[in-house]
């Protein structure tokens, strides 16, 4: 006999953390040079916006229109491409690209390659509160065996 399920009730396994940390997960990366990277990257975000209803078209339009210059969809396509090695996407163009597609995950990459990660403004406080109480516990520990050499010595 199947059990009623209360549909007010929460599911504890359902629970999925909020994603702190901002960046397209390995899979989506991939392995290989750098530039193969940074086109699967840019291909991703580009794809993002397409299920989010943004036309590379109207991507490019936004683009040229932030960035002062022209963008044209072929760039789009190009930037995107890994069999196009002779057109990378400038620095100012990645920005740009962030901010008309709000593709954020994009900022996560560059870092990435060093070790760091991009986290939420939001958290940083959080991190910085917990980084000084890991450092309060060690203080007291430090002082907790001082005091006890200090007893011992009586």
């Amino acid at each position: 006999m199947a059990r009623y399920r209360d549909p007010l009730t929460k599911d504890l396994f359902d629970y999925k953390p909020p994603k702190v940390a901002v960046g397209y997960s390995a899979d989506v990366i991939g392995r290989g040079r750098l530039d193969s990277k940074i086109a699967r990257i840019i291909g991703q975000a580009l794809r993002d916006a397409r299920d989010e209803g943004l036309t590379r078209a109207k991507i490019a339009k936004d683009l040229s229109d932030w960035l002062g210059r022209q963008v044209s969809e072929a760039m789009l396509n190009k930037w995107s491409s890994e069999g196009s090695a002779d057109h990378r996407i400038p620095l100012d163009a990645f920005i740009g690209l962030v901010h008309v597609t709000g593709a954020r995950e994009l900022l996560g990459f560059v870092p990435g390659e060093f070790g760091l990660t991009v986290i939420e403004e939001q958290y940083a406080e959080m991190i910085e509160e917990r980084l000084l109480d890991d450092h309060i516990e060690e203080m007291e520990a430090r002082k907790q065996v001082l005091i006890a050499k200090r007893k011992s010595r009586r």
